[in-house]
């Protein structure tokens, strides 16, 4: 055999490691949450790396720059892996759909560095991109409340 990671021996279904795969590829509120978050602390990642990269031009650019480049990532992610709807809604559908709120957590963010900002001109980019995280973090469940319930197909009912 060439290949050494099939010499892995795998767990099996019954297995703790399986289960928490199986659980994760659930299609449940639990199991879709999860990869919410996976999927936003991954997007937060290249966030931050942009953040930090393109903090030479200002934080608001910056931001502004890594804020529609992760969001982007984070949509098609989200329609793909978290709500396996890659079939059913289109590319632009999802930009749009989670876009709006994105834009409200873009408005909120941005103010809240502008606030810190005005209170405090020397904060780092570390205090930066944390404050920027929890403002994301909660626009983030609204996020998911808005995917997961308003803008999901809706079944048709039949007299």
């Amino acid at each position: 055999m060439t290949c050494p990671s099939l010499l892995v021996r795998r767990p099996a279904a019954g297995e703790p490691a399986g289960s928490v795969v199986d659980r994760l590829r659930g299609e449940d509120t639990v199991a879709q949450f999860a990869r919410f978050v996976l999927v936003g602390g991954s997007t937060t990642l290249v966030y931050a790396a942009l953040f930090v990269a393109l903090e030479g031009f200002g934080y608001l650019p910056a931001h502004v720059v890594a804020t529609a480049a992760s969001t982007v990532l984070a949509n098609e992610m989200h329609r793909r892996l978290t709500f396996h709807a890659g079939e059913r809604v289109t590319w632009l559908t999802a930009q749009l759909e989670a876009g709006g709120v994105t834009v409200i957590g873009l408005l909120l963010s941005s103010a809240a560095l502008g606030v810190l900002d005005s209170l405090a001109p020397d904060a780092g980019v570390v205090t930066q991109v944390a404050l920027v995280v929890t403002v994301t973090g909660l626009v983030g469940l609204m996020r998911f409340i808005a995917l997961r319930w308003l803008f999901r197909p809706r079944s048709v009912t039949t007299a």
